[in-house]
């Protein structure tokens, strides 16, 4: 085998598109300092024991893992950034309030999400931490629009979902309890098959409303008046409903986005704890952005504290993003003359692209478009059309 080949499912980012993603990256990052996002940056690995606190098995499985020369502890490779954040607000910042975070940086997969997916994808994404209530989660769903519509995306969909919904349901039912997981995932797939499967056992009005959480999605006011009917009355069921139509009427009708309740979509349910949402685009059959309350990881870590946000890949997201990544430049001459390299300074400091000509080579640009040139005129050197 050569020597040059990466592995299954990983791949250099080469220039054009490295740029696009690093243009969405600062887009992303300088919307988020706008409403106040602290910009942090955790390691690449830690012990897995900090690393999966509170996370669940899916995580787990996905985690590269290894052993610290230094110590001889399993250390692993992170698959997620988002338990990180958390870790740093329950024990570094420590603080009372409201926090906001927010970060970007890679994570490695041991399997990809699917057979075109990399196993390397470049997460970004933001968290509040300190407020329970939905103002939070409709300020992450709000930004979360805003990035996208950065990255010039149209006919977005936001599906909304809640954890609380199946977690009430289960409640108190051991044989239900005893295989949440599964119903997770066949929920997550709408696999009714697999779902009756595993509910056979399960009290008859239990079963019936597993199976009627597969068909509840659609349009909100009337996807919630369905599960009202359909649905067990129970406290945390009604609260789940309230929750979703508190967040459904506070969207704008004239907004970016389409709305819609999937009470199904559980996926990446591990560690959430309340809302839930994912976008979908035009483009990608998979959601583009997942995010929702996770409140239980910073109880994993010690600390009792609501938590919100979401995060997306930008590999991904780069990858459909129609924002055009090749950058205008300035053509300048090699020579050594008086004044050149003080006005190539100059421009360079504004701002400006500008590529120096070695001599012996035609150029050609892939990344950029030599659309201006520097020549001299009357004895200063000026840019012009080129």
């Amino acid at each position: 085998m050569p020597n040059w080949l990466l592995p299954e499912n990983i791949a250099d980012v080469l220039p054009s598109e490295a740029r696009k993603i690093e243009d969405l990256r600062r887009l992303m990052l300088d919307r988020f300092r706008t409403y106040g996002y602290e910009l942090v940056m955790p390691p690449m690995l830690e012990y897995v024991e900090s690393l999966l606190t509170g996370t669940g098995h899916d995580l787990d499985l996905r985690t590269f893992k290894l052993v610290d020369q230094l110590s001889g502890r399993t250390m692993g490779l992170r698959a997620d950034i988002t338990p990180q954040i958390a870790r740093i607000d329950a024990h570094l910042l420590n603080r009372k309030g409201v926090t906001r975070l927010c970060y970007a940086g890679s994570v490695l997969f041991t399997r990809p999400r699917n057979l075109l997916a990399t196993r390397e994808p470049f997460q970004i994404g933001a968290e509040i931490f300190g407020h329970s209530g939905l103002e939070a989660d409709l300020e992450i769903q709000e930004l979360l629009l805003y990035c996208l519509q950065l990255a010039g995306l149209k006919q977005i969909r936001i599906d909304l979902c809640h954890a609380g919904v199946l977690e009430s349901l289960i409640e108190r039912v051991p044989a239900a309890e005893a295989i949440e997981s599964q119903l997770f995932g066949a929920l997550a797939t709408k696999d009714v098959p697999q779902l009756e499967a595993l509910t056979r056992d399960l009290p008859t009005h239990l079963r019936d409303a597993l199976l009627a959480l597969t068909t509840l999605y659609g349009e909100p006011s009337e996807t919630l008046a369905r599960a009202r009917e359909v649905l067990p009355d129970l406290p945390g069921v009604k609260a789940a409903l309230d929750d979703l139509a508190y967040l459904a009427a506070s969207q704008s009708k004239d907004g970016p986005a389409v709305l819609s309740i999937d009470l199904a979509d559980l996926r990446g349910y591990q560690y959430h704890s309340g809302v839930m949402f994912a976008a979908y685009v035009d483009g990608i059959p998979n959601a583009i952005a997942r995010g929702g309350r996770y409140d239980k990881v910073g109880q994993a870590f010690g600390r009792d504290r609501p938590a919100t946000g979401f995060s997306l890949d930008l590999r991904e997201l780069a990858a459909i993003s129609p924002v055009e990544a090749r950058s205008n430049a300035i053509l300048a001459p090699a020579d050594d003359v008086p004044g050149l390299r003080a006005k190539i300074d100059s421009l360079r400091d504004a701002g400006e692209v500008v590529i120096r000509m070695l001599p012996g080579h035609d150029q050609d640009f892939e990344e950029f478009t030599g659309d201006r040139v520097l020549v001299e005129k009357d004895g200063q050197w000026v840019v012009t059309p080129r």
